[in-house]
């Protein structure tokens, strides 16, 4: 993902973890050991690491080091907060906490755990008895109630990976850029839309996460709001009721851009050919129809269109 508002140091820490850590991790376990040189705790922690994973080489198992002095990068993505950190890694994605493991059959015993969980090559597990990874569609459910309950910044880190996993799927790339949205980055959102495939950007999905991005598109500050306020007093003027909505949801103050809205709509339903209500869908539609907060602003409309 490394157009995705990325600067050049960080597109390169990503392009080596990918390398080293994302791809291995699409057939095999990778031991993410997450480490200093100044570590009293990781220097002890690192033979144990190495002895177990070589023995464990022809079950699939391989390790990566990531310095965390040298990819604070990498580091911040895994909110790294002490050291050693280690976790498993598949197809990208953790999907066991080793840091507790600090001894040879402590971690022996967590490896035999996942193994039998997981399609290893090379190893002896497979698609048995134990918890299977998620699909891709259910990974994309995860992240997407992530972004629904509030938490932009995980959704976007969890459809960045998915990204990673599976680039054919429309929805992934349309909930990255709405989850970028959401967290304020403007310009990585517009920056992973810009890199999208033609085809791509024409798919329905995306096309209706583009239009979030438009929304917010205008810079708009406080000062900027307060002028629109005071031009949208007089409530008989619907260009400036139009325009106090389309900023406060620039600005965040999406509760505000609602509740212009529906009194346009309860005012005047027609006036130019329903601008208010199709701003209010376009709403809807850019932070997604099964966000609750969009459930309750559509109850208020109907109720205001059909009583």
């Amino acid at each position: 993902m490394a157009s995705m508002g990325l600067n050049l140091d960080e597109q390169k820490a990503v392009e080596r973890f990918q390398k080293q850590v994302v791809e291995p991790s699409q057939t095999k376990l990778v031991i993410l050991d997450f480490w200093a040189e100044w570590c009293g705790p990781c220097k002890a922690l690192t033979p144990v690491l190495e002895k177990v994973c070589a023995e464990y080489a022809d079950k699939g198992v391989v390790l990566a080091k990531v310095n965390v002095d040298e990819e604070k990068f990498i580091a911040a993505q895994f909110q790294v907060q002490s050291i050693p950190t280690v976790y498993a890694m598949f197809r990208g994605q953790p999907v066991a906490d080793l840091t507790p493991a600090r001894s040879e059959s402590q971690l022996k015993g967590a490896l035999d755990q996942i193994l039998k969980q997981l399609p290893i090559e090379g190893g002896d597990g497979g698609a048995g008895d134990g918890q299977q990874m998620p699909e891709i569609g259910e990974l994309i459910a995860m992240a997407e109630k992530e972004l629904a309950e509030g938490d932009a910044e995980r959704a976007a880190q969890m459809f960045m990976q998915i990204a990673q996993m599976d680039q054919s799927k429309p929805e992934v790339f349309a909930g990255l850029i709405r989850a970028l949205v959401a967290a304020g980055h403007k310009d990585a959102a517009q920056s992973a839309y810009d890199g999208l495939p033609d085809e791509v950007k024409e798919a329905e999905a995306v096309k209706q996460a583009y239009s979030a991005l438009e929304l917010v598109a205008a810079d708009v500050d406080d000062s900027a709001l307060v002028a629109l306020r005071e031009a949208a007093a007089d409530k008989s003027n619907m260009e400036a009721q139009m325009a106090l909505a389309e900023g406060a949801f620039a600005a965040g103050a999406r509760d505000e851009a609602a509740e212009v809205l529906l009194a346009m709509v309860q005012a005047d339903p027609a006036w130019n050919e329903g601008a208010a209500k199709a701003k209010l869908l376009q709403i809807f539609e850019a932070v997604g129809l099964e966000d609750p907060w969009v459930s309750a602003q559509r109850r208020k409309l109907s109720l205001i269109l059909f009583g």
